[in-house]
């Protein structure tokens, strides 16, 4: 499987089949590439504006997005690069709050290519470089980072001096990486996920999190002790409730902020994760009000997304969600409790259907397997007897009975891109 992009502008694409072509040796480990290649660039991760850096294995993202509204509200300029993309490439480099330009993305690229053409780098080796070259040539207040894969030995964990980390909500994903046998790491599938999303952890910069299970938790704090970074931890050293309102508290006081306008109460989680990570930094200031500004204004695209009403499904709701593991699938759920939905899935290989399908049992009035295009699936027959399969997700939508009953259609951001270009509604 790649990680598949494609442009409408030559330039670009001449640069993304470059990327494409990339290949990582198998088992291939560690920093030393990513710092060789940007060592080659001028090192333009040393002179980026105070970084936000932000793991974890669900709502890393939204985090993400919560944090770069929040600023924005503020009145700051923020850089931000967030993984994967859906639609197009440019989503993953937002540079002083728009996405990065084609002209400037197809120079960007290439220069970073052509830098590392011995190295053999990584696809996000290379889209990460490009990032902080990026961000390195323009000047903004800010930058929001999105650690890709794990924390330990992702590229973006370059990042010596950020201004706070954050760790997100901690599940089993990517189980092939992050819990490949390894001497000295923790043997406890839950407690190797917090070993490795900790990875981030730096001397002297605040770590806030989540509250997790007493494993995890316990290699959190083992990795902030370590690297004598502040911990601050969510049930401990801050608290967030949601009903109504988003309450937050911590050692300076109270908050009484607005719920996010993203449907989902994970997205209060979320968004708690980001108001402590500003409240625990002390490189910039963010206003109350900027924060319940930010709060609203946050979207995330394709997580538990209502699409616009059009011909996609005339006379009811269809949501999109690109969430494939169980803590997604639980959400998802939560979401849907007390209701009847048909589900409409695509999975690549190597995901487990029953990571969705298990939490939603109780809702799913249908349940549709659709392929995902330039990827590997699940087949059909991996979902249940009670599963039926489609060529597409226009024919698993025609395929519906006529009761009105809302569609969601999950199971993998590619499927959502999918959809969303389908749809027309482009992330911007």
């Amino acid at each position: 499987m790649r990680d598949f992009a494609i442009s409408d502008d030559p330039a670009v694409q001449a640069q993304l089949d470059r990327l494409g072509a990339l290949s990582v040796p198998d088992g291939r480990l560690g920093l030393e590439t990513i710092r060789a290649l940007l060592d080659r660039l001028g090192n333009p991760h040393d002179s980026l504006s105070p970084v936000f850096h932000v793991a974890g294995t669900n709502g890393k993202g939204s985090t993400c997005a919560f944090l770069r509204a929040m600023l924005e509200a503020e009145g700051l300029k923020v850089h931000a690069t967030t993984s994967p993309h859906l639609v197009r490439y440019n989503e993953r480099i937002r540079v002083a709050g728009k996405l990065i330009e084609d002209s400037a993305l197809a120079s960007i690229l290439a220069e970073v290519l052509n830098a590392g053409e011995d190295l053999n780098p990584s696809f996000f080796e290379v889209t990460i470089a490009a990032s902080f070259l990026a961000f390195s040539r323009t000047p903004a207040d800010a930058c929001v980072i999105e650690v890709g894969l794990g924390g330990r030995f992702d590229a973006t964990n370059v990042i010596e001096h950020p201004a706070v980390c954050g760790i997100a909500a901690l599940g089993i994903d990517h189980e092939r990486f992050l819990l490949a046998p390894e001497e000295g790491v923790p043997t406890n599938p839950l407690a190797r996920i917090a070993f490795e999303k900790a990875g981030i952890t730096k001397s002297t910069v605040p770590l806030v999190t989540q509250s997790y299970p007493p494993e995890a938790e316990l290699e959190i704090e083992r990795s902030a002790m370590a690297a004598g970074a502040p911990l601050a931890m969510r049930g401990r050293d801050w608290h967030a409730s949601h009903a109504t309102l988003l309450t937050y508290a911590d050692r300076d006081g109270e908050l009484t902020l607005p719920l996010p306008a993203m449907p989902g109460a994970h997205q209060a989680e979320n968004a708690g994760l980001a108001v402590a990570m500003l409240r625990h930094q002390d490189c910039l200031s963010v206003s109350p009000e900027a924060m319940a500004a930010g709060i609203r204004a946050a979207r995330w695209p394709a997580r538990m997304q209502l699409l616009t009403p059009s011909s996609l499904a005339a006379g009811r709701e269809v949501w999109l969600d690109g969430g494939h593991n169980a803590n997604a699938g639980e959400a998802i759920a939560a979401h849907f409790e007390g209701q009847q939905i048909h589900l409409i899935l695509g999975m690549i290989a190597g995901k487990d259907p029953a990571a969705l399908t298990a939490p939603l049992a109780a809702s799913i009035a249908s349940l549709i397997v659709v392929p995902i295009e330039g990827q590997d699936f699940q087949p059909v027959q991996n979902f249940g007897p009670q599963a039926r399969e489609a060529g597409d997700v226009m024919e698993a939508l025609a395929a519906l009975p006529d009761d009105g009953l809302p569609v969601l259609i999950a199971g993998s951001l590619y499927l959502a891109g999918n959809v969303l270009k389908l749809t027309g509604e482009l992330p911007d």
